[in-house]
């Protein structure tokens, strides 16, 4: 069992909780991710590190509550236990030997990005940030961002917050003003990580996504979470999570993650109702 630390709301639908897990927080790097199950009837669920302290001997997680099962997850409270946690799963993000890199981040996909922004930092890399939400009430870890960010881009789709428009307008300033980048490494939702690919490859920058399909045991067992890159198959869970922007089969991706559409919805349904009967 593991203990609940901390519990954050950072937006209406994204919660931070930090997990008392020293044997994973001893080993976790940036880029990787663990597997929980909120009790013993739960479902796998992969969540990226979004932070670690080996003296606390914690791991932070941040979710989005979309389903059934984080909505579970969200029930829990500072003091509770969650059954498994195990980790850390996946590959380390490669940052060594990178000077000057630019981080995009999308909506929750930004928990993802900000541990890969902060080693960068930590290595004496220039880091260039930019995140994007739909709007001012969903932004997240703005003030992380620029703790470990020389430049700082801050997006809304609505101008509610920051600058109005989408990610890929202010790299692309960036780039053709001159700036050159080691690296772009882009983490967010498939169809935009797909766009900051289709935006650094005429300038040939080597461009890194991470990659978040459906995955159950975390063990390239299943093959839940294969991908087709450079026109091979590979697992997320063993391979990645990153890979090769250039090389992603990302139409192939996004029609893989739409085919549990109707699934989730259902559970997110039951789940809600499941909730309103316990509090009544």
């Amino acid at each position: 069992m593991f203990k609940i630390v901390k519990k954050v709301a950072l937006n209406p639908t994204v919660t931070l909780m930090e997990i008392d897990a020293p044997f994973v927080a001893k080993k976790a790097q940036a880029g990787q991710f663990i597997i929980l199950r909120v009790d013993e009837k739960g479902e796998r669920i992969p969540l990226t590190v979004a932070d670690y302290d080996r003296k606390k001997g914690t791991i932070t997680i941040i979710f989005q509550i979309v389903g059934g099962s984080t909505i579970h997850l969200n029930s829990l409270n500072e003091g509770d236990y969650i059954q498994d946690f195990v980790g850390p799963l996946g590959v380390p993000t490669h940052t060594e030997g990178l000077k000057k890199v630019a981080v995009v981040g999308g909506g929750v996909g930004c928990a993802i990005a900000y541990p890969v922004a902060k080693k960068l930092h930590e290595q004496g890399c220039e880091v260039h940030s930019i995140v994007g939400f739909r709007n001012k009430d969903l932004v997240i870890l703005e003030n992380e961002f620029k703790a470990v960010s020389d430049k700082l881009f801050l997006m809304t789709d609505d101008g509610s917050y920051g600058q109005k428009g989408v990610v890929t307008a202010p790299l692309k300033e960036l780039i053709e003003s001159g700036e050159n980048y080691d690296e772009v490494i882009a983490i967010g939702p498939l169809i935009m990580m797909k766009f900051v690919v289709a935006t650094t490859k005429p300038f040939n920058i080597k461009t890194v996504v991470s990659m978040n399909p459906i995955m159950i045991d975390g063990t390239g067992m299943c093959g839940g979470c294969r991908l087709t890159v450079g026109g091979k198959t590979k697992f997320a869970c063993v391979d990645g999570p990153d890979f090769d922007g250039f090389e992603v089969d990302f139409d192939e991706a996004m029609s893989r993650g739409r085919s549990y559409t109707e699934f989730e919805a259902h559970a997110r349904e039951e789940a809600c109702n499941l909730y309103k009967k316990e509090v009544k």
